[in-house]
């Protein structure tokens, strides 16, 4: 089990505190809407070496105890990225979202994808709130995440998660049980994803237009020498 503290905020603002215990962790890769543009990016990776999945969207099934709350992650060397996605949890409190990062090694994933996202921690929000409250209005939610290195910020992912599965068929795919995690797919890096080196930052963000709030996290990287 691995514990997490939130802040679960309505939709009138107020928020309560919520301890949660997740014993399962699912990462949905390929979760795009678009086959043509999971194609193309499927044959890209495939030029670095990186196979080709099984199928889409697939399911990768990792260690529930990567999921971390802290400000800080240690990874090794500098050539791991992150990414933003939101998060579905299934609590006693009910079906929660957040916005996490499934950081990743970008150079074992050449080796195997599963073993790639298995190898790094996953930070997530502290904040979250209830899937409920956003359900109809799903489409409409937006991502964003601005990268942090040598003292530049720049845009790294943005736009709307409607050009990704809705959540509602991710989880007629994978169920989610009692105490089970699931990170929901990502959007296109802008200008390529680039390694984080130590000290780098990615700054992450879910904001909800309709009711006008937004989920926020930022986590920096400590990156730990590879001894030979």
């Amino acid at each position: 089990m691995q514990p997490l503290s939130f802040h679960v905020a309505d939709r009138a603002g107020q928020s309560r505190a919520e301890q949660v215990e997740v014993s399962r962790l699912t990462i949905a890769g390929w979760a795009g809407r678009d086959q043509a543009a999971i194609e193309h990016h499927i044959a890209e990776l495939a030029e670095l070496g990186v196979k080709r999945p099984s199928t889409t969207p697939c399911f990768y099934r990792l260690g529930a105890e990567l999921l971390t709350q802290a400000e800080q992650i240690d990874v090794v060397g500098v050539k791991s990225s992150g990414e933003a996605e939101c998060v579905l949890l299934q609590t006693p409190a009910g079906l929660l979202v957040t916005i996490g990062s499934d950081h990743t090694d970008r150079e074992v994933e050449a080796y195997g994808v599963t073993v790639s996202k298995q190898v790094c921690p996953k930070p997530l929000a502290r904040d979250a709130w209830r899937f409920d409250d956003v359900a109809g209005h799903w489409d409409q939610l937006e991502m964003r995440a601005h990268a942090v290195a040598n003292g530049e910020r720049r845009v790294y992912q943005q736009g709307s998660i409607a050009s990704l599965l809705p959540a509602a068929e991710l989880l007629a795919r994978a169920p989610l049980a009692a105490g089970a995690a699931m990170f929901c797919g990502t959007l296109a890096v802008q200008g390529g994803i680039v390694g984080m080196a130590d000290g780098d930052a990615l700054e992450l963000e879910l904001h909800d237009p309709i009711l006008n709030r937004t989920l926020r996290h930022a986590y920096r990287v400590r990156a730990l020498p590879i001894v030979e």
